[in-house]
């Protein structure tokens, strides 16, 4: 075997790669460029150990260059793009070198590549291959013994082959990564091909060398991707746009299934047959129908998944009632009777009838599945419905026998007993399953162990339980976590069913049976059930059960809350919560930030130890409490006061370039370095406020004590100490620097301060001074630092200050008096007084260029004047708040930060799609209706930041104010953008992980005196000594910072390894090409942002109308100075085929790098002093949590949109509160967070073998996020929780936005319930952990339905009581009512969105404080917060039903825009008519006729009680969109919104009108899910309509006209007055169509033809019939809501109408429905407009937040500005 010597350079001659070739991170092409990366030997040698090719054969169709490496070959011989090799090159090289300087120990050969590496990355990156071959039972194609000792350089060599292999398949799938499996198939088969090159196989049928048996240019993609995705191409075309219901076609989960059963092996074969049934698609012969789910839509979707928990419910209320029927006051006194016993035993029919019910729902809705190739699903679904109804009739045998002896013996005989035990046998044996079951859940690894192994004889075992599946096997917890989330849920229940049981289910009886007792009913009606009055009882129940079977969601929020509450003391929230509480700690807290952010020294082997674990506790012991010597006094000489001084600056600095504090404030933070020979310290200046003035009063008092005993005094107070030391070092410096170094005065001086440093090193100065002179001294030395600051300088009147100096401390300080002549012998006098007066020539005051000098002055006079301790610096509180985090969070548990070498690499992904990049400058000016512009409107809000802002412009050169416009338009530009949800901002906050890994990286490396020199030169802060010269006044921009000008070269190598940020720009592509403006600011983000890289979709026509698409990812070249392209990588067809978020980062993760990506989206936002903790949070992957290490890391979220309204903060309040307090419940104790929103760090190698961050399926993965997180729950992985990093988020401000996205998020969660993951989470993880997932996911959208279907229920029940009679019957029994108060106090609670409110005001009482918690929630309450929580919960309730019922959920795409401008009523009516107004309207009329006919309504005082939640949400649902509406109450614009709306509704217009402009363009999209919905859905929706016809059913018999007749015949004939208005209403029609043009007097004649006739009918009626007046409005109500329903009917029916005459009709009543409703609600809007004082009212409650910041909002209103 001849071997080419390894470490030979190729020859550069034969390189095509060119030298400049465009490179991302790092040129691997080009090992010998400048290139601050290539310095570390690691790259050298990865670089190296892909270039070992060694004696493999050469591929026989090309050439073979020596620059060729493994990924080449692999390439030339299976067809992979030369883009992607080049990507996956650099992909890998980066990754193998970032793994090998992670090692510890570090490697004995630091040149070659560490074999142990190279494995353990293998096995992570295969993982999901082996577990899938082993799941399948085939055989591994990796051919590695897996023992340590065998290997050497072919091992080495073949591992890399296989890691390249398979990256460079997932690197060029495209939509194929959504389906990993497929992957492991294609990889499976292309590794066999792999093994028999390697192995030199003679091919049979040629005898050469065997070959692939695809291969050539581009062969890949063409022959394995293509076909694949072209049949996943046409799936989702057959889904007709999302609409086909999802049981019609395969989504990306179905094809990923496919691959989960053998028959891909023996059906698709390899190459993939392109005949193979699989490429088949619907309609088209035979095709591979769904596998592994089919997705019905049907709210048996939430039994079928969460069947356990139901189960457990409807058993306990039926015990219950059993128990509770016999009336005693505890259960256990009704269950020693044996009849109540044995009856309690039917729960056991319920039991196996619910049984009997899920296994038919399995065959009703998984029928599709069965398939010849899979028959034994078919089988067991049969079986399991036999077996089920088999157990029904068995327990009814059995059950029957106890109560047959029962009855023959009567009494319980022993034959009875007998044959209950029979009865408890048979239970017994029923419960074999559920006890097996509860001992697995007690014993969790046996579980886990069972699931996991793949023998034959376990799979028999389990086959009958649950099909098998790839996914959701060895769920199961460690003990531990089970035992605490099993407390908690064992708590919960208990309370729950204590409270159902005495405070729900046991009032009710004695109601129940009253009312079955009441006999002859007199019934105002045709009733059809005479003898019984259970119908009436039903409705009694109706709401009661409602209540019972959603009010565990009531508990559980109860006991999060306080489950967070105390997870969030433990973890040391909230302990910093202002700045003067920082100011006790500020002393810990460079010691606190040397501990966590600056890596320590480790010896091999002592991290993770017990002994390192024990003494980390005792060490972050001491630093929370200042406990122990070492942590008091940071001397200013110590390495690590300076490099805390370096981190704090530099975070201080990163606040004044965001323009939170002003120049002032930054000089009283910064800690400035050490200079004028200073002994101590020097703390920032709001540290030493008063500090002096209070050790000058202490020497007052103390006059006549000793040295020791004033200087211990003062020693008490650290700050104090400091102060006194540096204020006397600063004043001695200061005097000898003014005054000329050879002058006698000099000497003088000299000679005073060495008398002074003498009786002070003696301790003897308080017998040498008197300390009463001191304050004489201090008011003239605050008089020369006043002057001194001064921008001109009077020198007299300084000459002047320094003799009044000299005379106090000549006479009045000494405390002997001394002579002249001993004055002139000790050198404190002059020798020849003659000369003039002292001082006169001798001061010379440095150059006004001088920065430093004046700079120290001023923090000089502060030390000495300042009097008030400065609680209010900084003034700004976003400022405030996140110093307090950050100096929290850094006593809180965190991993130690490695050093930057050594930590894992990472990058950012956000998806950007066309939203706002930069704000133009006419955005900034346009001001919308009320002459309120985008600028002006931030100038009011954030009112500080703008002040600064300006500063900050002066200081950089502007000179007058509106050279803003000019001059500063990019920095203005910019400074609006960073205040709204733009992708600057976000690309500003995600590149401060660049710059603080870049001064991590130099603190790491810096050497004791780098930090000193450093700390030296930088005194000044490089950032605000402008004057000084030209160059420094570029240093504020972002760029550089104050640290950067120390950096050696190598700490941007460094970062850039560790970093990287991909924005998957999609259409950027696009923009580019027509010249978008978003295009050039894209362009200028890259400019400005060295690690910054763009992904976007590009589309290339080729030949005939063929279009190409690549992914393509750009940087800008800042030596060339444009945009490189760096990778163009070729895509099989057009990207979106599912939903596009997911598609979109899907298509850019292959440019991604690191261990881990974090998911950051377009709202988001991060802070300096968060990054610099960045280290600390990916060492979490080392970390165990319970028996797994975590694969999500979840971070904690800031909103910072809640200054802007009152809308605003009670949206951020409830995020917040989900966002930190629901999050952390959910990781710990619960363990069942999964992934919602977006900062959360990814796993990568994890997630990319496992399908990617997101799933993509079209409309069934809406809500994309969460399915990364339920997949990898599904998938064994592990979702944490950690509080001390930060990231920022906007949030939706407007009422109309805001409602926009509960819509969608509602949409999602009605999607989820159908959604294959929620059904396998549902039957995987054990009971609690799946009351868990259930009650924060998809259960609280439904729970909150059931509220309002709560109230649904108990009105329309109240109605039937009060209409049909029965009430009146029962009102001589009053217990009733008391009953239904329980039930109704209980929704109220719900419906004030109390639960909703428990979790913020805990979560505030933590971080903020109780008080102030409290007072938050009030101002809350006062500014309406719960009509907003009432309004929004009908938002989400009617948007889920609705999704759940016919689907059509849709992405909705809100807009994050500022919300100052006035809502049209046309545009409020347009988008909540049917989800609130349509709905409010309905339950106002029950309640209106209810209060007219019931017997109850008379007593005014119980009317009220029973209905005032009702109609507080009925208001609530009216009024909402107009209380927070800007202007919503100006009457001015009431009467023009009111034409508005006329106008909109009468709009004939075009076809291509749209709905803002038509009425029946809205009309008819308002329909839309009714096209897409099923039979099952038209089904329910027409018999939810028929409610409507009640009204006229009850109402016709109680009008005078019925003569009190109850026969069914008033009904019928009633029918006759609906047909009469309907004809009537045609002949009007008919006639203005045919007469109104022409002969208008036909037209007129008609219409009073029919007024006559209305009017001869009511006459007669009231002559000859007991017709009242009264009826004429009574009947309106009764049929009003006839002809909706009749509307509602016929939308249902529309494909078989709209071709009939009879649907012009439909659409026209509809109109005159819509203009009814619009009247209906606009009347009290009118009423309120027209009343004074309310306009100012709402105005105070919408903006209250922002008054109490200065917001002159009247002004916004009115549009007086103030311009800039």
């Amino acid at each position: 075997m001849s071997r080419r010597p390894r470490h030979q350079p190729p020859p550069a001659s034969a390189t095509p790669p060119r030298e400049d070739e465009p490179y991302n991170i790092i040129p691997v092409h080009n090992l010998l460029a400048d290139h601050p990366s290539l310095r570390f030997p690691e790259v050298r040698a990865a670089a190296a150990a892909l270039r070992a090719v060694g004696d493999l054969r050469r591929p026989p169709f090309a050439q073979w260059r020596p620059h060729m490496d493994l990924l080449d070959w692999l390439s030339l011989f299976f067809g992979f793009q030369r883009d992607n090799v080049r990507n996956q090159r650099e992909h890998l090289v980066l990754h193998l070198a970032n793994a090998q300087m992670r090692l510890t120990p570090p490697p004995d050969n630091i040149d070659t590549l560490d074999a142990t590496v190279l494995r353990r990355f293998r096995r992570k990156l295969l993982k999901n291959y082996t577990s899938w071959c082993s799941y399948l039972g085939k055989k591994s194609n990796i051919w590695i013994s897996d023992n340590r000792r065998a290997g050497g350089e072919s091992d080495l060599r073949r591992e890399l082959l296989y890691v390249s292999l398979y990256l460079l398949i997932w690197g060029e799938a495209a939509n194929l990564r959504f389906a990993p499996e497929c992957i492991c198939y294609i990889f499976h088969n292309m590794a066999n091909e792999l093994n028999r090159i390697l192995e030199d196989y003679i091919d049979d049928n040629t005898g050469q060398p065997v070959m692939p048996s695809i291969s050539g240019e581009n062969a890949f993609l063409n022959h394995v991707v293509k076909p694949i995705y072209e049949t996943i191409r046409r799936e989702v075309d057959s889904s007709r746009n999302g609409t086909a219901p999802h049981s019609a076609w395969r989504n990306y989960d179905d094809i990923n299934e496919y691959f989960w059963s053998k028959r891909c092996f023996e059906k698709l074969k390899w190459p993939p047959d392109v005949g193979s049934n699989f490429f088949v698609t619907p309609g088209t012969g035979k095709h591979v129908g769904k596998t592994g789910f089919v997705e019905q839509r049907s709210f048996w979707n939430l039994l079928r998944s969460f069947d356990r928990l139901w189960v457990m419910l409807v058993l306990f209320l039926q015990a219950a009632i059993i128990v509770a029927w016999e009336e005693r006051t505890y259960p256990w006194q009704a269950l020693e009777d044996r009849d109540v016993q044995v009856r309690a035993l039917t729960i056991f029919f319920t039991w196996s009838g619910m049984r009997f019910v899920q296994s038919l729902l399995d065959v009703g809705m998984q029928y599709k599945l069965v398939s010849r190739e899979t028959m034994g699903h078919g089988v067991r679904m049969a079986m399991k419905c036999a077996v089920s109804a088999g157990w029904i009739v068995v327990f009814g045998v059995f059950y029957g026998r106890i109560w047959e002896q029962k009855n023959h013996d009567r009494r319980w005989s022993p034959a009875a007993n007998t044959r209950v035990v029979n009865f408890l046998e048979v239970v017994f044996v029923f419960l074999i399953p559920e006890l097996l079951a509860l001992a697995l859940f007690i014993i969790p690894w046996i579980r886990n162990f069972l699931e996991n192994t793949n023998w034959r004889i376990f799979y028999m075992l389990s086959w009958w339980f649950q099909s098998r599946s790839f996914v959701g096997r060895g769920l199961r917890e460690g003990l531990v976590d089970n035992i605490k989330y099993s407390l908690f849920w064992v708590f919960v229940l208990a309370t729950k069913f204590c409270f159902s049981y005495f405070l729900q289910i046991k009032p009710m009886i004695a109601p129940t049976k009253a009312v079955l007792d009441i006999k002859n009913v007199h019934y105002e009606w045709h009733e059809f059930f005479h003898h019984s009055n259970r119908f009436a009882v039903g409705l009694l129940w109706l709401p009661v059960v409602l209540i019972y079977l959603m009010d565990l969601q009531i508990w559980y929020s109860i006991y999060s809350s306080f489950a967070g509450a105390a997870v969030g003391l433990l973890a040391h929230l909230g302990e910093i919560r202002n700045m003067q509480q920082l100011k006790l700690r500020f002393q810990f807290f460079a010691s606190a930030i040397q501990f966590n952010l600056m890596p320590e020294e480790q010896l091999l082997n002592a991290r993770g130890t017990l002994k390192s674990k024990f003494k980390d506790a005792i060490h972050r012991l001491k630093l929370r409490y200042g406990l122990g010597q070492p942590y008091r006094k940071l001397e200013s000489n110590q390495v690590e006061a300076n490099k805390f001084a370096l981190i704090w600056n530099e975070i201080i600095l990163c606040f004044r370039e965001e323009d939170i504090i002003s120049d002032r404030e930054l000089e009283l933070l910064e800690l400035p370095q050490n200079s004028w020979n200073v002994r101590v310290i020097r703390w920032p200046c709001f540290l030493l406020c008063n500090e002096l003035l209070l050790a000058l009063s202490q020497a007052k008092e103390l006059v006549n004590d000793s040295d020791k005993r004033l200087y211990n005094k003062i020693c008490k107070n650290e700050y104090r100490r400091c102060a006194v030391i540096e204020a006397y070092d600063s004043v001695k410096h200061l005097l000898l620097q003014i005054i000329k170094p050879n002058s006698e005065e000099h000497s003088i001086m000299t000679v005073l301060f060495q008398e002074i440093d003498h009786s002070l090193e003696i301790e003897k100065f308080t017998k040498t001074f008197k300390t009463t002179a001191l304050p004489q001294l201090h008011s003239k030395l605050i008089k020369l630092t006043e002057l001194l600051n001064k921008p001109i300088k009077d020198l007299n009147q300084v000459v002047n200050t320094l003799q009044a100096l000299y005379e106090i401390s000549i006479r009045d300080f000494f405390k002997e008096k001394r002579n002249p002549n001993q004055l002139k012998e000790d050198g404190l006098a002059q020798h020849n007084p003659a000369s003039g007066l002292l001082f006169e020539n001798a001061v010379q005051l440095p150059d006004t260029t001088n920065e430093n000098f004046y700079r120290q002055v001023r923090r000089l006079h502060t030390i000495l004047t300042s009097r008030d301790s400065m609680q209010n610096i900084p003034i700004n509180l976003e400022a405030r708040r996140r110093i307090a985090f950050f100096s929290n969070s850094l006593f809180m548990n965190m991993p130690h930060a490695p050093q930057v070498e050594k930590m894992m690499a990472f990058s950012v992904l956000t998806p950007y799609y066309s939203e706002e990049v930069l704000f133009s400058k006419e955005q900034l000016r346009t001001e919308n209706e009320d002459g309120v512009s985008i600028l002006y409107y931030l100038q009011t809000i954030y009112d500080d930041d703008w002040k600064n802002f300006v500063e900050r412009m002066r200081r950089e050169g502007m000179v007058k104010d509106s050279d803003i416009w000019t001059d500063k338009i990019r920095d203005l530009r910019l400074w609006a953008s960073y205040r709204g949800q733009t992708l600057s901002r976000t690309v500003r906050g995600m590149m401060y992980y660049y710059r603080a890994l870049k001064m991590l990286a130099f603190l790491d490396s810096a050497s004791e005196m780098d930090i000193r020199e450093g700390t030296r030169e930088l005194v000044p802060m490089g950032s605000l000594n402008s004057e000084q010269s030209p160059s420094s006044k570029s240093s504020l921009s972002r760029a550089s910072s104050s640290v950067s000008l120390l950096f050696k070269g190598h700490e941007y190598g460094t970062a850039l390894m560790k970093f990287t940020y991909v924005v998957a720009c999609q259409i950027y592509g696009t923009q580019k090409a027509k010249k978008d403006p978003h295009a050039d600011e894209i362009l200028s983000l890259m400019r400005d942002n060295e690690a910054l890289r763009v992904a976007y979709v590009d589309e290339k026509t080729s030949g005939r109308d063929e279009k190409e698409y690549y992914s393509v990812l750009v940087k800008f070249d800042k030596q060339l100075q444009k945009e490189v392209e760096i990778y163009r990588v070729k895509l099989p067809g057009p990207l979106k085929l599912g939903e596009g978020k997911p598609e979109n980062q899907n298509h850019a993760i292959i440019f991604t790098r690191g261990d881990a990506v974090q998911t950051i989206d377009m709202n988001q936002d991060n802070y300096f002093e968060e990054a610099l903790k960045m280290r600390n949070l990916l060492e979490e992957y080392r970390l165990y949590y319970g028996n797994r290490k975590p694969t999500i890391l979840g971070v904690r979220e800031h909103i910072f949109t809640g200054s802007v309204s009152s809308l605003a903060w009670f949206m951020s309040a409830q995020e917040t509160s989900f966002v930190t307090l629901g999050q952390r419940v959910l990781a710990n104790p619960l363990k069942v967070r999964m992934h919602y929103g977006h900062p959360d760090v990814f796993d990568r190698f994890w997630f990319l073998t496992r399908g990617g961050i997101s799933k993509a399926s079209r409309v069934i993965n809406i809500s994309e996020d969460i399915f990364a997180g339920f997949n990898c729950t599904l998938r064994g992985g592990n979702v944490t929780h950690h509080e001390y990093v930060q990231v920022g988020k906007g949030r939706d401000v407007g009422l109309n936005q805001v409602s926009m996205f509960e819509a969608k998020v509602a949409s999602g969660n009605g999607e989820q319930i159908l959604s294959r993951d929620v059904y396998r989470l549902g039957h995987r993880l054990d009971f609690f952990r799946m009351l868990s997932f259930f009650y924060t996911t998809v259960g609280f959208f439904f729970n909150t339905m059931m509220v309002v279907l709560t109230v649904y229920g108990f009105l329309w029940g109240r109605l039937y009581l009060a209409l049909s009679g029965v009430e009146s019957a029962m009102e001589d029994n009053s217990s009733d009512n008391k009953a239904l108060g329980t039930i109704l106090n209980q929704q109220f609670i719900i419906q004030l969105g109390l639960f909703t409110a428990l979790p913020m005001i805990v979560e505030n009482s933590i971080e903020h404080g109780f008080l102030q918690a409290i007072w938050d929630f009030l101002t809350m309450q006062l500014q309406l917060s719960s009509v907003f929580y009432t309004f929004s919960m009908g938002t989400r309730s009617h948007y889920f039903g609705r999704t759940v019922l016919h689907g059509g959920a849709k992405y909705r795409a809100t807009g994050r825009g500022f919300v100052v401008e006035h809502k049209s009523f046309a545009e409020n009516y347009r988008l909540f008519a049917r989800s609130h107004f349509v709905k409010a309207i309905e339950l106002g009329l029950i309640l209106v006729i209810y209060a007219s006919h019931s017997p109850v309504a008379t007593d005014s005082f119980v009317y009220i009680a029973l209905t005032i939640t009702s109609w507080f949400l009925v208001a609530s649902w009216l009024m909402t969109p107009f209380v927070f509406n800007p202007s919503g109450f100006d009457w001015l614009k009431t009467v023009y919104d009111f034409d508005d709306f006329m106008n909109w509704i009468w709009y004939r217009g075009s076809v291509f009108a749209k709905a803002e402009q038509s009425w029946e363009r809205w009309w008819n999209e308002e329909q839309d899910h009714l096209k897409v919905t099923g039979l099952w859905g038209k089904l329910l929706e027409i018999i939810l309509d028929l409610r409507f016809f009640f009204f006229q059913y009850g109402i016709v018999y109680q009008l005078g006209i019925s003569a009190g007749s109850t026969s069914i015949g008033v009904y019928l004939l009633s029918w006759i007055y609906v047909i009469v208005v309907s004809v009537i209403y045609a002949v009007i029609v008919y006639a203005r169509n045919k007469y109104a043009a022409k002969e208008h007097i036909y037209y007129r004649l008609v219409q009073f033809l029919v007024i006559i006739l209305a009017i001869l009918l009511i006459v007669a009626l009231l002559e000859f019939t007991q017709f009242k007046f009264v009826d004429v409005f009574t009947s309106l109500l009764a049929f009003l809501p006839t002809g909706w329903g009749l509307i509602l009917i016929a939308q249902v029916f529309r494909p078989f109408l709209q071709s009939t005459i009879i649907w012009d009709g439909v659409v026209s009543a509809a109109r005159l429905y819509d203009i009814l409703f619009g009247v209906i609600v606009m009347a009290p809007v009118a009423l309120l407009s027209w009343l004074p004082g309310f306009q100012n009212m709402q105005t105070k409650i919408l903006f209250n937040e922002a008054f109490s910041r200065g917001l002159r909002i009247s002004q916004i209103i009115t549009g007086k500005k103030s311009k800039v």
